[in-house]
């Protein structure tokens, strides 16, 4: 259409920045997908991703708010450094997935945190005396080794849940799950070779990826960015919140959070990255 007369308003950018759960709110991120789904003045929604993943129930439930915006207009992502894990599990939501050629991709996989602290607690001389309605009521009880058969039953429940994400990266990629399964194996890869294996469908910049969506969605590509409601400690701070969080808290809530355990699409790296609720 000669000039864009006719066309609506632009592409939709949400920046998936930083640990889902954390940095990545996922109530508020789940109402910007909601709002981008209803508003029809919005042709196109681009995902700039740079995650290394975090919460598996958080990452869940992100999936499928972007999956509501694929079923309304065209949904692409662009993953400029790091798109692991869970950021990955978003990706696959997406119509194509962009990539610059060495941006890390990947980390399929799901890790499970269960600190014990037996033997600390042992040399400060703690004991704990538990009462129970079940054998398995304080199988994630930090003051003690799993015993094997509550270690099996720790590996069930990681396997289902990495079948999900398997499947959920099979439906995504039209790729066969035994392929995908060969693809597992919790590494990540370079977009450029990704390219190769089916997980990411074009080598470019957050430019080539705009222009290209927003010809799919007949739409002007001009970006219009969606992002959060900052708190009031951020706006007084600045868009990042350095100031308004001391040095060494994102760690300790990090340490915090290890010591709860929990299930997680993360790349381990940044496991002490804070909380990821």
């Amino acid at each position: 259409m000669p000039l864009g007369f006719g066309r609506r308003s632009g592409v939709a950018v949400v920046e998936i920045h930083g640990v889902i759960g954390n940095h990545v709110r996922v109530p508020a991120y789940s109402r910007i997908f909601e709002s981008v789904a209803k508003n029809k003045k919005l042709r196109a929604m681009l995902l700039d991703i740079d995650s290394p993943g975090g919460s598996a129930t958080g990452s869940e439930v992100l999936y499928r708010g972007i999956q509501r915006v694929a079923e309304e207009k065209p949904v692409y992502a662009y993953v400029s450094g790091l798109g692991a894990s869970g950021g990955y599990y978003l990706a696959c939501a997406a119509n194509r997935v962009y990539a610059l050629p060495t941006a890390l991709i990947g980390s399929i996989g799901v890790i499970y945190l269960r600190p014990v602290l037996e033997q600390l607690l042992s040399k400060v001389g703690v004991e704990f005396s538990v009462f129970k309605s079940g054998e398995f009521k304080d199988m994630t009880g930090f003051w003690r080794s799993p015993t094997e058969s509550e270690s099996e039953k720790f590996q069930e429940l990681i396997n289902e849940i990495f079948d999900n994400f398997v499947n959920v990266v099979a439906t995504g990629r039209s790729l066969e799950e035994e392929k995908v399964r060969e693809i597992a194996t919790g590494e990540v890869l370079t977009a450029q070779r990704g390219l190769g294996l089916g997980l990411v469908d074009q080598i470019g910049d957050f430019t080539d990826a705009l222009n290209a969506l927003a010809e799919a969605g007949d739409a002007k590509p001009a970006p219009k960015w969606l992002r959060p409601t900052r708190s009031l400690g951020q706006r007084i701070f600045g868009r990042s919140g350095a100031a308004y969080n001391p040095g060494g808290q994102a760690l300790t809530e990090g340490l915090e959070r290890l010591m709860a355990g929990g299930i997680y699409y993360l790349e381990p790296g940044h496991l002490t990255g804070g909380n990821y609720d």
